[in-house]
C-alpha cells in the first residue's frame, strides 16, 4: 500500500459521496446517513480490493459484494456507476417510475448487483451461502458484505454467523458499519448490540476493529483478513452517520430523509 493509492481512494470516496447527495436530492427520498457512513469501505472494495470486470459482470471468478443493509442502495449505485457498470448519468433516475435504480437494489435489473437486499439480516445470510458455494466449487473468489449495526439486532444475523464459523468460511469478509444510529435513535437505546467484539468472537469469527473512515486501516484490515485461515472475518468499523456533510453527521433524522435543493448545494460544497 502506497500513499498515492490511499490519496486516490480518498478522492474517489468524496466523489462517491457527492453522487449520493446529488441522486438523493434529485429523487427527493432515500437514505443518506448510512450511505455516507459506508462510503470509504465500499470505495476501497470497488476501486482497489475486489476482482471485478464491469464489462463482464457475471465473470465466474469475480469477487462478490453483498449490501446487507440494502437501504444504503445509493452508496452501491454510486460505486457501480463510477466503476463503469452503468452510466453515471443514470444515477439521476433513482427511485423514479420506470427506473431500474429502485429504493433497494434489484439483482435482476442492475448490472453488478449480486443479490436483491432490503430485509435486514438476509444479506449476510446469503453471503454465507455464496461463500459456502465457492468453497464447494473449489473457487478462490472472495465474498464481502456490509452490515449495519442496527441490522445485527436481527436474529437471522447470528444464525448466519454460526453457520459461517461452522463451515470455516475464510473466504468471507464482513464489514460492520458501526455508526451507532438507526431510524429510531441510537442502537444502544433501541436494542443494545454490544459487546460486538466478544459476540462475534464467541461465534467463531476473527474480529478486527478499525476507524471506518481511515482508508489505510480499511486496506490493512483486508490484508489481515486475507491471512486468516479456517474462520470468517468481521471488520468492525467505527463510522459517523452522514459522514462528510456537517449538518447530517451523527443525526438519526438523516437516516431516511433526502436533502432539499439548498441543502444539496451546501453538502456538495463541503464535499468538494
Amino acid at each position: 500500500m502506497d500513499r498515492q493509492t490511499v490519496l486516490s481512494l480518498e478522492d474517489k470516496a468524496r466523489e462517491v459521496r457527492r453522487e449520493i447527495i446529488k441522486m438523493l436530492g434529485e429523487a427527493g427520498s432515500g437514505h443518506p446517513g448510512g450511505s455516507l457512513s459506508g462510503a470509504d469501505i465500499v470505495t476501497a472494495l470497488y476501486f482497489h480490493i475486489m476482482n471485478l470486470d464491469p464489462t463482464d459482470p457475471e465473470m465466474p471468478e469475480r469477487d462478490r459484494f453483498v449490501l446487507s443493509k440494502g437501504h444504503a442502495a445509493p452508496l452501491l449505485y454510486a460505486a457501480l456507476a463510477l466503476r463503469g457498470f452503468f452510466p453515471v448519468e443514470e444515477l439521476a433516475s433513482l427511485r423514479k417510475l420506470g427506473s431500474r435504480l429502485q429504493g433497494h437494489p434489484d439483482m435482476n435489473k442492475v448490472p453488478g448487483v449480486e443479490i436483491s437486499t432490503g430485509s435486514l439480516g438476509q444479506g449476510i445470510s446469503i453471503a454465507v451461502g455464496m461463500a459456502l458455494a465457492a468453497k464447494l466449487d473449489g473457487r478462490r473468489n472472495r465474498i464481502f458484505a456490509l452490515l449495519g449495526d442496527g441490522e445485527v439486532q436481527e436474529g437471522l444475523v447470528w444464525e448466519a454467523a454460526m453457520a459461517a464459523a461452522h463451515y470455516g468460511l475464510d473466504n468471507l469478509v464482513a464489514f460492520l458499519d458501526g455508526n451507532g444510529l438507526q431510524i429510531d435513535g441510537t442502537c444502544l437505546e433501541v436494542m443494545c448490540p454490544e459487546p460486538l467484539d466478544e459476540k462475534w468472537k464467541a461465534f467463531g469469527w476473527h474480529v478486527i476493529r478499525i476507524d471506518g473512515h481511515s482508508m489505510e486501516e480499511i486496506l490493512q484490515a483486508v490484508e489481515e483478513a486475507d491471512r486468516v485461515k479456517d474462520a470468517p472475518v468481521m471488520i468492525i468499523a467505527r463510522t459517523v452517520k452522514g459522514k462528510g456533510v456537517s449538518f447530517m453527521e451523527n443525526q438519526a433524522g438523516w437516516h431516511g430523509a433526502a436533502p432539499n435543493a439548498e441543502q444539496v448545494e451546501i453538502a456538495l460544497q463541503e464535499l468538494a
